[in-house]
């Protein structure tokens, strides 16, 4: 059951700093919910740091530093700004009914842009590294 549904923007993305979210709602649709409100709240460049801190700081705080992965939480927070996550007459829901693919397995988006062996290198987890495939959309 998904727990953080009803609260609004302020009230997850305030959960979400503190911590107070419940582990289990530390999932992809709800890093989909921070990007997005930090997109549709900031430039660009200033929403990804805040997104990759946030996640990186509530990875950190489960005990899960290894999940969080800056190459491809950067990589996905920049394809979702080209889909038009930064459209603010769209609502989060809105923006999943209009680009699904996030939704979805993302590996498989990020793919076209990085190798497998990019991805794997320790530089890639814990910095930003630029495709080796395919351009990200700017």
């Amino acid at each position: 059951m998904e727990t953080t549904r009803h609260l609004t923007d302020d009230a997850f993305l305030e959960a979400f700093l503190s911590c107070q979210l419940p582990p289990a709602a530390f999932n992809h649709r709800n890093h989909l919910r921070v990007t997005w409100i930090y997109l549709q709240r900031h430039p660009l460049e200033e929403a990804i740091e805040r997104t990759c801190a946030g996640i990186a700081h509530y990875a950190a705080h489960l005990g899960a530093q290894d999940r969080y992965h800056r190459t491809m939480t950067e990589a996905l927070i920049r394809l979702m700004a080209h889909a038009g996550a930064a459209n603010p007459s769209r609502s989060f829901e809105a923006f999943l009914a209009h680009a699904p693919v996030f939704t979805g397995d993302c590996r498989t988006l990020v793919a076209e842009h990085y190798s497998p062996e990019l991805l794997a290198r320790s530089e890639a987890r814990c910095g930003f590294l630029e495709p080796d495939r395919l351009r990200l959309p700017s």
